[in-house]
């Protein structure tokens, strides 16, 4: 018998001053049985990062052609891609051609800076490609609970989160942006 996904209810406040961007969003995350609680928190984390009425997660493990995240316009084109962890260089190419913003959300300490030295040079020249690298995110992960209630702050491209258990900071790593 086939596992099935484990179900998160998140009530996630922004507060992204950067940006701008202060909302409430009730989301329904499937965690794959494959998938980690860090994982799964990433994928959150990158949602927070992009905030926007038009942001939905996509089917990720489960289908190999669609991204974590995904946000499309009236039309169906795709305006940003959104992948977690370290995929194949040819897929991040192979999502350049279809969106107009591909963005790779790195985790997992020292491997995600062997992935960084290994494919740097061939992403570097893709113009519409940010690459993220959270380089800490054991806390994030402890975080994961099935009802969970998290908040994030956002200023100067630092995060500070804050829940039930307590609070931590998040210092994302701009490795490469796009260009506009």
């Amino acid at each position: 018998m086939a596992l099935k996904s484990t179900i998160y209810k998140i009530d996630v406040n922004i507060a992204d001053m950067d940006r701008h961007y202060y909302q409430q969003h009730q989301l329904t995350l499937a965690k794959h049985p494959s998938e980690t609680d860090e994982r799964m928190m990433v994928r959150l984390l990158a949602f927070v990062l992009y905030a926007d009425e038009a942001l939905l997660f996509g089917k990720g493990l489960s289908e190999d052609d669609e991204p974590d995240l995904w946000q499309k316009d009236l039309t169906g084109a795709i305006e940003r891609w959104i992948g977690v962890g370290l995929p194949d260089e040819r897929e991040i190419r192979k999502a350049c051609g279809r969106a107009a913003h591909v963005v790779q959300v790195l985790y997992g300490g020292r491997t995600a800076e062997m992935w960084w030295t290994q494919n740097q040079k061939a992403i570097l020249k893709l113009d519409n490609v940010t690459v993220i690298n959270l380089p800490e995110t054991e806390q994030l992960a402890a975080a994961a609970t099935r009802g969970l209630t998290i908040s994030f702050t956002i200023q100067d491209r630092q995060m500070l989160a804050s829940y039930d258990g307590g609070s931590f900071e998040i210092q994302p790593q701009w490795l490469k942006e796009a260009r506009e």
